[in-house]
């Protein structure tokens, strides 16, 4: 099959739609140790939309706590039903140790209908898409302290055999405090032996690695946790452009372009203004040879990062 033929779904931002209608009663149950009861959260308006559903602002009628609440849509797919499992499943293994670099998920719902709901913290910043659009780029002391988040993050994921497979600014939450999480994990997998094959289109298309497209082309066996890499350098990259750095600003995005560029095209220019630890950590994750990419471990390492934050590095 040639290259032009496996084509995945490119997947673009959705807008925001009507609010659904109101939480099913509490006929369901939830899988942590929590009492919080589905019946006992007030929906307020959508946050956004992920891998496999829907995401709310609730509050707790009691305690007036703010929560997250991801659903399916009435008219979820068969796709989106397994999305959302694979996410519960992700979420379930990091919540027993959690880390404060990965959203923390408080309780896990189940529905008559057989779906789950997800109940996870609240980040009130939204995501670093939502800041992107709103204040513009980012400055590289900002970079720097995401980068160190990130991938602390990601190392915590990859300890476990976990690989993302989705990085990018509207999957990154972010708080007032400025702390940043990994979040939606509908397409994450868990690495069951050390070259366990991943499927090679899931995620978004932009921002996936040259080795997705092709792996022969670009170093043999596609490794999720170099791909991991690449995905956060364009995320960066892209926070310190404001616009994404594969394409021009404001050009539409479409399948076609966006392989070239990333199989075919140089790697990201790194503009020259930028600093020599930026360039050179830019450098690191956009290597397109996936074998000559820094791994997290050693981009945890690196003068960008390496000694700024120390007290969220020994979290």
């Amino acid at each position: 099959m040639s290259l032009a033929q496996r084509r995945p779904n490119l997947r673009l931002p959705i807008p925001s739609d009507h609010l659904r209608p109101p939480l099913p009663p509490s006929t369901s149950s939830s899988t942590s140790t929590s009492t919080i009861a589905l019946s006992d959260l007030e929906k307020l308006h959508v946050l956004g939309h992920g891998n496999g559903g829907t995401v709310y602002k609730v509050r707790h009628r009691r305690t007036s706590s703010l929560y997250a609440l991801k659903l399916l849509s009435p008219t979820a797919s068969s796709d989106d039903r397994r999305l959302l499992t694979r996410e519960t499943d992700i979420l379930r293994r990091t919540s027993s140790l959690p880390s404060p670099h990965v959203v923390l998920c408080h309780s896990v719902f189940h529905l008559p209908s057989g779906d789950s709901a997800i109940l996870m913290e609240y980040m009130d910043s939204g995501t670093l898409d939502t800041l992107l659009r709103r204040d513009g780029p980012f400055p590289e002391s900002s970079l720097s302290d995401v980068a160190r988040q990130v991938l602390h993050g990601l190392s915590y994921l990859h300890s476990l055999s976990i690989v993302h497979r989705d990085i990018k600014p509207s999957n990154l939450l972010v708080d007032s405090d400025f702390r940043v999480k990994i979040s939606d994990f509908g397409v994450s997998k868990v690495m069951c032996r050390s070259l366990d094959p991943c499927t090679s289109y899931v995620g978004t298309c932009a921002y996936m690695s040259p080795e997705r497209f092709d792996p022969e082309a670009y170093g043999g066996n596609y490794d999720g946790y170099a791909a991991d890499v690449w995905s956060l350098g364009l995320t960066l990259l892209e926070l310190y452009l404001g616009y994404f750095p594969l394409l021009g600003p404001g050009q539409r995005p479409d399948w076609a372009t966006l392989m070239c560029a990333i199989c075919f095209g140089e790697p990201p220019e790194i503009p020259g203004d930028a600093s020599a630890e930026f360039r050179s950590f830019m450098e690191c994750c956009l290597q397109k040879e996936a074998g000559k990419r820094w791994s997290v471990k050693q981009l945890l390492s690196h003068p960008f990062v390496a000694g700024k934050g120390s007290e969220l590095s020994d979290l």
